[in-house]
């Protein structure tokens, strides 16, 4: 019987996946991407098919990069990361759209919505909530940067459990698109919960 090969050591690959995910997370937020979508008269049902469909193409594309197993498979967690990440982020670009908000759509709305579910703790500074009204706080370029890196901490943790669906071919591909599915339908909520209300703050001349 072949014995199970062993995952890849590392003195600390949290740290590693950490400031890869940090980087890449500022990278993302910085400039939101651009929705070809338009305002229209029912945004929340436009926003939940949105949602689905979003939800349906990060699953599959997490699931087929989470294929490959061993030290391969290994080498796809970060490429994974970020091709779910960009699917979001399009997400919430075109949901902010269809409620006619691009223009409020900046870093500090696209890392809370990202984030909320996954990294409260590093963006809970971000937004308060006064009655049903969600605000986002303005953040400057310095926080900015701070939050992603706690961001970053915060997901290298959990990339590193989760690389060891990578050791385990099929199974853990098909745990991981489901995962994917689920995220982005919490990303697509949070966008939703914090356009449909028009209280969106984001003015850097507040600063």
């Amino acid at each position: 019987m072949t014995a199970m090969p062993a995952p890849p050591p590392s003195d600390s690959p949290s740290d590693s996946l950490a400031t890869r995910a940090s980087t890449s997370v500022l990278a993302l937020v910085s400039e939101p991407p651009v929705s070809t979508r338009r305002s229209v008269a029912a945004p929340r049902i436009a926003a939940e098919a949105a949602t689905k469909a979003a939800a349906s193409k990060a699953a599959l594309a997490a699931g087929a990069l989470a294929l490959p197993p061993g030290p391969l498979g290994w080498l796809t967690i970060v490429p994974e990361m970020l091709a779910v990440w960009r699917i979001q982020a399009q997400l919430v670009a075109d949901i902010a759209a269809l409620h006619g908000q691009t223009a409020k759509l900046g870093p500090a709305q696209m890392l809370y919505c990202l984030f909320r579910h996954t990294a409260a703790q590093a963006v809970r500074d971000l937004a308060v909530r006064v009655g049903e009204r969600v605000i986002v706080r303005p953040i400057a370029t310095a926080a900015l940067s701070q939050v992603a890196t706690a961001v970053g901490l915060r997901l290298g943790k959990k990339i590193v459990g989760k690389s060891l669906s990578r050791w385990v071919p099929l199974i853990g591909a098909a745990g991981v698109s489901a995962y994917a599915y689920y995220d982005t339908r919490q990303v697509g909520r949070a966008a939703l919960a914090l356009f449909e209300r028009d209280q969106v703050i984001d003015n850097p001349a507040e600063l």
